[in-house]
């Protein structure tokens, strides 16, 4: 992986991580289409590394949200103070959603197997994705809840599972299932990005032991430009994904994805 490569794909993982488009279905298509090649330690290393870009990136913008959510988790815990309780329901449901995710993400990936991989569901699942984010826009009337409930929890998390098929977006399903079930746009990024959270570190976690077995890779370099290529395109992202869907432009993002799903059909299946 030379130094160009390494800031495409940090540039690919961290502009799609956050937007409506999948970085999954993305980082895909690009090793096809410009025949990336890494060794296989680097790429062990490489997937690590692009995960803990992201997760810096979105911990760092919500660090005061955080820092809240975590204070009154633990107030709330040992005092029992109604003023800390809503915070700690926060992370109760954060915590829900992410079992949720858990559970039937695992269930996804046993159906599917390796069909997940394949071009033609890449595709077909970026066209769902703009479809949904269409419908989301124009044909679903606005919702203006501040609280969210459990049953929000449950199929926010649903949403979230879908995102194990790559061109499912995982920042698009859980934003569509917050919307849909009736939260402010406010409400619905912030738990979105949140939710985030607990997912990527998770991935990070699981992925540790792999990290070893690429300590000694000649490329450094390299793997550290696409790091921070990752983080900095990842923070953009995240403002980016705000803007657009507090002035209602999604179906920016919706054309996008029908567009490159029908590529992805046309000529990479």
């Amino acid at each position: 992986m030379n130094w160009w490569e390494a800031l495409l794909i940090g540039f690919i993982q961290g502009i799609s991580e956050f937007l409506p488009i999948s970085s999954t279905a993305h980082l895909l298509l690009a090793r096809q289409i410009f025949a990336f090649e890494t060794q296989a330690d680097t790429e062990l290393v490489l997937e690590v590394f692009l995960h803990a870009a992201s997760l810096l990136a979105v911990i760092l913008y919500f660090s005061r949200d955080l820092l809240r959510i975590g204070k009154d988790f633990i107030l709330y815990l040992t005092n029992k103070q109604q003023k800390h309780y809503n915070h700690y329901r926060f992370g109760c449901l954060l915590l829900l959603s992410t079992f949720v995710t858990m559970g039937a993400g695992k269930g996804l990936e046993y159906v599917l197997g390796e069909q997940l991989t394949t071009i033609a569901l890449i595709g077909a699942s970026l066209i769902i994705t703009g479809i949904f984010l269409v419908l989301i826009e124009h044909g679903v009337d606005r919702g203006m809840r501040k609280e969210l409930t459990w049953r929000d929890g449950v199929l926010i998390g649903l949403g979230q599972a879908l995102a194990v098929i790559p061109g499912i977006s995982r920042s698009g399903s859980t934003l569509i299932a917050a919307l849909w079930c009736g939260l402010s746009k406010e409400v619905a990024l912030r738990y979105s990005f949140l939710l985030s959270i607990p997912i990527i570190l998770g991935i990070s976690i699981i992925k540790l032991p792999e990290l070893a077995q690429g300590l000694y890779s000649d490329q450094w370099p390299s793997l550290m430009l696409a790091f921070l290529s990752a983080f900095f395109f990842a923070l953009l992202s995240i403002k980016w994904l705000i803007a657009m869907v507090q002035n209602s432009k999604l179906t920016y993002f919706a054309c996008y994805c029908i567009g490159l799903g029908l590529f992805s059909w046309i000529f990479l299946a």
